[in-house]
Order: C-alpha cells, then structure tokens, then sequence
C-alpha cells in the first residue's frame, strides 16, 4: 500500500517514528529450494511487478521467529487451504541481515560501529512437506483487476536479486538437495 502513494520523506518519517515507539523492527524470511525441470529454484514473491522478496514478514510483540514464520507463510503461501493443511517444518537460522540506519541497504553482518540497528532479518531454511499444495500465477493469469498490492508467487533459479536473495547460494551451499519425480 506505501508504495504507491508514499514519497521517500514520507517513508523515512514513518520508519523513525515506528522506531521511536517500537526499538528494532525483527523480521524472518522463508529460504524455500523448489525443484523445477531438475534444477533447484528458489521460492520468491513479487511485489507490483518491481521487486523480488523472499516470503515472511515483521515479528508482532512477544512472538518467536518460528511462530511469524509459520502465520506468514500460512498467510502467503497456503491459497486454497485456509491456513490449514501440513505444518510448515521451519529449519535452522541460515543467516542474518541488518539495516544500520533507515536507508535501504542491508548487510549480512553488523557493522561494528553501529550501537542501534534500525532492523534485523533473519533467514530460515524451511523444508516443504510433500502433501503441502503451492498455487503459482502464469502471468497471462495476472491482470491489473488485481489488488494494487498483490504479490505474485515465482520459482526462480538460483541467481542473482537482490543483496539478500543473492546471498543465498552460499548459505544453502552447505546442503544437498535430491531431486525426487512426483508421483502421478
């Protein structure tokens, strides 16, 4: 919804008041590695047809990582089923991203000289189960009847999108993934 409407003063007042009542924005985000024509792809959202983000979202107060991960990716990823169906199996914390100030950029460590980080995004390996049923739009399926802030689900090849979807072969360059034919 901000993206439209809100200019970049706009954006920055909003962060630092957020922050001002809030401390330290927390998120999570879903490294999920899905098999397309034999060759891993990663599980991305795109927003108004601008940007890649990995799936996730901002912690509420008092919630675990775990637990926003699992309501995110329900919210997300689960069309058709309602939040219901197969729990999600949330793995291990891959990796840490930090924003220093209220600009945009993130780093994949915490610069030494920052006392009060503005944001901290963790990322988490999550396994899909096998019964667990995705929906993915064709872009012919796509049209601007669609909500201004609809996000579109796509598998992409591990390469490069950004600074934190990039980094991700190399945290996921420690595993093995078997690609296994469906059963029809």
């Amino acid at each position: 919804m901000y993206l439209k409407t809100e200019t970049r003063a706009d954006r920055l007042l909003r962060l630092r008041a957020n922050y001002e009542a809030h401390g330290m924005r927390s998120c999570v985000a879903a490294v999920i590695v899905v098999e397309l024509f034999k060759h891993p792809h990663l599980l991305l959202l795109q927003v108004q047809n601008s940007f890649y983000r990995l799936p996730g979202g901002r912690l509420l107060r008092g919630e675990s990582d775990t637990d926003c991960l699992i309501r995110k990716l329900s919210s997300k990823l689960s069309a058709g089923e309602d939040g219901r169906g197969p729990e999600w199996e949330v793995g291990e914390c891959l990796g840490m991203w930090w924003r220093p100030d209220f600009e945009s950029l993130l780093y994949p460590y915490l610069p030494p000289n920052i006392k009060r980080p503005k944001e901290c995004i963790k990322l988490y390996l999550v396994k899909l189960q096998p019964s667990r049923r995705l929906s993915f739009l064709r872009t012919s399926d796509f049209s601007q009847s669609h909500c201004a802030n609809f996000m579109r689900t796509k598998r992409i090849p591990l390469q490069t999108y950004g600074p934190v979807v990039s980094g991700v072969p190399q945290l996921l360059s420690k595993y093995s993934f078997n690609m296994v034919e469906p059963e029809t």
